[in-house]
């Protein structure tokens, strides 16, 4: 039973034509309990062991209550009993709908919020229409979520069985979405495929697309003047938001369901110029910040906590424009009205619900971290540790099919770009791609360098010039055109941002037979303090971490291109005969006798984030093996 119930959830959540932002529930029950969805768990990721275990006695108490002093009273009540009614050892907070689940009798209950669906559902004659295209299916009113609405549904379910001589099996609810019913997965799939169907041959009849709606791409000018500045605006107490950026199109005028609103809010500003008067009007006016932002012609602008949070708004701001298309096939768009909008907007439950999915806080949540070479090695250790601590990580790196595979290992949030760092133009492509997804940076870390050792007396022009190209005029580049992004976006925030360069003990000391890169590592540090002293001014944090050896990277371990075969091939290590030798030499240079670890380096960088009050500094991260005077 858990396992059918898992399979509907996971096909049906990860079909956007059915499911967004992890909406919708299900369940599954038998004589005694139900398995219901938790709160904030996705249907496509859910497992069966996330389902909530609760008893369906408790839960049918709820259809006897009556009145209340007060919603607030309704409100604590319901999420009392809700949570009597979970079965010891079973962990989660039970769905809102749980009542809902309950009330429906069939084994399997698949409760989805479809865009053609709601097309009917949001229309001023969804209801006549309903009764045409599903004489069989039961319609309710539009009703505040929870309690109110079970209650209401309950007794619709009592009339309909009277006069039916069964239960509904589909349940159309106003402005919110489908509940189907069904004893087995294909009861619940011929449903769905009969709504969608018939759905449809009516939108084809009344000439209207019904296809799932994609935004084009933004204005290259309006992305990269206001994506950076609504990151600060949309935000609060210096803080940022993530803004994901699309073409321009006419967000729905007003709120249609509690999901659009939970996520995309009731309203959406449109004006010209989204200034920092125009967002602080619109939150007096409507009580809260917008979350999608429209400059006509130009672009479309979705905020969120984090990378994913944006995408979410942006892909039910999508949605609720599509559904209000839709509903031209049904007498024309019906609205919320404002006492049930602002339930949704107060309601302590979606709250929770929206909460949940955004993911707990972390020390660089929300954060848009750019690692370049972040694709393996160092740079993918570094990235790993930042994505841990809540930043959303741009894989930056030549191999840009490895930097895709790396953000896929590190998970939603994450993603990979292609940057040859010592070309300015693709510098700037990259740049311009992260602010697209991401509206704007947060920290820079310049990790991308190369090296080729050998003597002053040999080492070829080629290669000099290879080295110095990439760690030297690279870093320049990713800081020339990074820099103006974090300005724009700090003096609308208030806030600061960071860029560390990822040096090394060469750039502190220097180093034998290794001209080329110690001078562009001393030169980089040169660098960092120019850079810090001048960017200060736009609120940008320069420093720099200078690693020890890491030793169990490609960098040192490659058995062909590897440092330690470079240094014995140059003789670097008096005696060393064998890469062994080598390794071995330089581990005894080390007072803790180990290598540097990404996450050591990463752990530094982390440090120059969060402090307040260090600027053109390079960070020894060496083990002790190198030390400041």
């Amino acid at each position: 039973m858990l396992s059918t119930i898992t399979k509907l959830s996971n096909c049906y959540g990860a079909n956007p034509e059915f499911v967004l932002a992890g909406g919708g529930n299900t369940s599954c029950k038998d004589e005694k309990y139900l398995y219901v969805k938790p709160s904030g768990v996705s249907l496509a990721k859910i497992t069966e062991g996330d389902f909530v275990k609760m008893e369906r006695a408790i839960i049918r108490e709820c259809f006897s209550w009556t009145e209340f002093a007060s919603a607030n009273e309704r409100e604590a009540r319901i999420k009392s009993l809700m949570a009597y009614a979970v079965v010891p050892g079973s962990s989660g907070r039970p769905s809102v709908e749980a009542p809902l689940h309950e009330l429906m009798d069939f084994k399997f209950v698949v409760h989805l919020h479809p865009g053609m669906v709601n097309g009917m559902t949001c229309g001023k004659n969804g209801a006549a229409k309903c009764a045409e295209l599903f004489p069989e299916a039961l319609w309710v009113e539009y009703v505040d979520p929870g309690f109110t609405l079970a209650k209401v549904v309950f007794d619709k379910v009592q009339v309909y069985k009277q006069a039916h001589g069964n239960a509904p099996a589909v349940i159309f609810l106003q402005n919110h979405g489908v509940f189907v019913g069904g004893n087995s997965a294909d009861e619940i799939d011929q449903a769905y495929r009969m709504i969608m169907d018939t759905l449809k041959a009516h939108y084809d009849k009344m000439q209207i697309d019904c296809s799932a709606w994609s935004a084009g791409e933004a204005d290259a000018e309006a992305l990269a003047a206001l994506a950076p500045a609504l990151r600060g605006y949309l935000g609060s107490d210096g803080k940022v938001v993530s803004v994901r950026s699309a073409g321009a199109f006419a967000p729905a005028a007003g709120p249609l369901t509690p999901d659009h609103i939970v996520y995309a809010k009731s309203f959406a500003l449109t004006c010209d110029e989204p200034t920092a008067e125009a967002v602080a009007a619109f939150a007096a006016a409507k009580g809260y910040k917008p979350k999608v932002v429209c400059v006509p012609g130009k672009a479309l602008f979705a905020a969120g906590n984090n990378a994913n949070g944006a995408a979410t708004t942006l892909a039910l701001a999508l949605d609720a424009a599509r559904v209000e298309k839709l509903t031209t096939a049904f007498g024309g768009v019906n609205y919320l009205s404002d006492k049930h909008r602002e339930f949704i907007e107060n309601w302590e439950v979606e709250s929770y619900r929206s909460k949940v999915a955004a993911g707990s806080g972390k020390a660089l949540t929300g954060k848009v971290a750019i690692v370049t070479g972040g694709a393996q090695g160092f740079g993918y250790g570094i990235a790993e540790v930042l994505a841990a601590a809540g930043a959303d990580v741009v894989i930056a790196d030549m191999n840009v099919e490895g930097a895709n595979a790396a953000a896929a290992r590190l998970g939603a949030g994450a993603s990979g770009v292609a940057v040859n760092i010592a070309d300015e133009d693709s510098v700037a492509a990259m740049v311009q791609s992260v602010v697209k997804t991401y509206g704007g940076i947060d920290l820079l870390v310049a990790n991308a360098g190369v090296l080729r050792a050998g003597s002053v007396k040999s080492l070829s022009k080629k290669d000099w010039d290879f080295v110095t190209n990439i760690n030297y005029s690279g870093y320049f580049l990713c800081v020339k055109h990074v820099a103006p992004v974090m300005a724009l976006q700090n003096a609308a925030s208030g806030g600061w941002c960071d860029i560390v360069q990822v040096n090394s003990k060469s750039g502190l000391v220097g180093s034998n037979r290794n001209g080329a890169y110690a001078g562009s590592k001393f030169g980089t540090i040169g660098l960092t303090q120019s850079f810090a002293l001048e960017l200060v001014a736009d609120r940008v944090k320069v420093n720099s971490v200078c690693p020890g050896n890491f030793f169990d990277g490609p960098l040192w371990s490659d058995p062909e291109k590897g440092l330690f075969v470079q240094y014995l091939n140059a003789g670097k290590v008096p005696g060393a005969k064998t890469v062994a030798d080598v390794k071995e030499f330089y581990e005894k240079q080390i007072p803790m006798h180990r290598g540097c670890l990404p996450s050591d380096v990463a752990k530094a960088i982390i440090y120059a984030v969060e402090q307040l009050y260090e600027t053109g500094q390079a960070i020894p991260v060496s083990g002790g093996q190198v030390m400041l005077n």
